[in-house]
Order: structure tokens, then sequence, then C-alpha cells
């Protein structure tokens, strides 16, 4: 038994949930169309070339949800899940899970992606365990902050390594998937590094080191 490490976005999935998710809003009129359109396209252009400031990032991304009430905000979640994110699961997913499946690993998400967004996803893929940042709830409403560290760059690692501890796995029997140079970090703290759909960032470094390349899209 080993541990399957999944990012999320361009890996699992042939897009950016947290990108779609912005899109969700503009199209259904949640937030202002044009000033919410441009500032979701160039976070999403920072995260691309790796100089994404996260912490505002998090402050732009999770104040929608403080703008209305947990009820309203799962019924839009769960319409979005359906119609914006099964149609882009990556054609190769399917297939990777169940191979680690049969292998009787222990899978799990673990994404950039806020909670709110990514809990469904998680558990339409049928992934038990899923880490990734945590907004914050007081009194059933969302405050715009978020809990603990987030799971960003060398943060996946803490948090990951905050999920292993009392488990029987570590990260000298673990894999990790993911497409983007964020994810660099973790790619070199695990025994077996996989690039997937790979920025040009990555796939350079994944070819340097003969890592393993692989493309769910196909």
């Amino acid at each position: 038994m080993a541990l399957a490490v999944f990012d999320l976005d361009h890996t699992l999935l042939n897009g950016d949930s947290d990108y779609l998710w912005g899109e969700y809003m503009v199209a259904n009129e949640i937030v202002d169309r044009a000033e919410y359109q441009r500032l979701n396209q160039s976070f999403l252009e920072d995260y691309h070339r790796g100089e994404l400031d996260n912490d505002r990032y998090l402050q732009f991304a999770l104040h929608p949800l403080t703008q209305h009430s947990i009820e309203s905000l799962y019924g839009w979640r769960e319409d979005f899940v359906e119609n914006w994110i099964q149609p882009i699961i990556a054609a190769g997913t399917p297939s990777l899970l169940n191979k680690h499946r049969q292998q009787d690993d222990t899978l799990i998400i673990i994404s950039a992606t806020n909670y709110f967004i990514t809990e469904p996803i998680a558990e339409l893929l049928q992934i038990p365990n899923l880490l990734a940042t945590k907004p914050e709830i007081v009194e059933n409403r969302y405050t715009g902050k978020y809990l603990g560290v987030p799971t960003f760059k060398e943060g996946k690692i803490t948090a990951l390594m905050e999920w292993l501890d009392n488990k029987d796995h570590s990260l000298d029997n673990c894999f990790f998937y993911s497409d983007s140079v964020n994810d660099l970090p973790l790619l070199e703290a695990v025994s077996h590094p996989v690039a997937v759909n790979p920025d040009a960032k990555l796939g350079e470094v994944a070819r340097q080191r003969d890592w393993p390349i692989l493309d769910l899209r196909k």
C-alpha cells in the first residue's frame, strides 16, 4: 500500500476549478462582472507564472462567500459541480484513480483551491481524503478569512505532514501527481513525483530529472 496524492486543477481536471467558480459567479450575476472577471484572470496568470500572491488572492476569492447565505452558496455550488466540473474531468482520471484503488493505495487530493470548492469535487471523484485551504465559518456565515496554513507551495507539505501524523504512511512511499511548478516543493519531497500535463517550467524540470510525465487529457 502506498499513498497516492493528487493535485486537482489541470491534473485530474481539464481546467481550474477555482477560476471557473469565479466565471460561474460572473455568469450567474453573483458578483460584478467587469471587476471580478478582470481580477480573476489576472490572478490566474500570476499563478501560471509561479508569481501568485496567495494571501491577496484568498482575500479576493473568499470575499464573495461572505455576501450570501450558506444555503444559497451550497445550491450554486451543486449546480456548478454538476454542469461546469463534471464535464471537465480528464479522460484518463478514472483509470489512474482505479489503478491506485486496485493496489489498495490511500488516495488524497491536496489543492490550493479552497475547501468550499473542492469538497464536492473530491466527493464526485470518490476520493475520501482532501486537504485544501479551509474558509472560516462563524455562526453559519463565511467570514472571508481562512484557517491554518494555506495549501499552496510549501504549505502543501505542511498540511500533508500534519495529516500523516499517526498514520501508517510517509513521503518515502508516496506518489504525487501535479501539473504545476507551484507544486515543486512537494514533488521534490515525495519518493514518486509524477508530472501530469505539466506547465512549461515543470515540464523542463521533469525532463531534467527523468520524472514520469503523464497526459490525462487523452
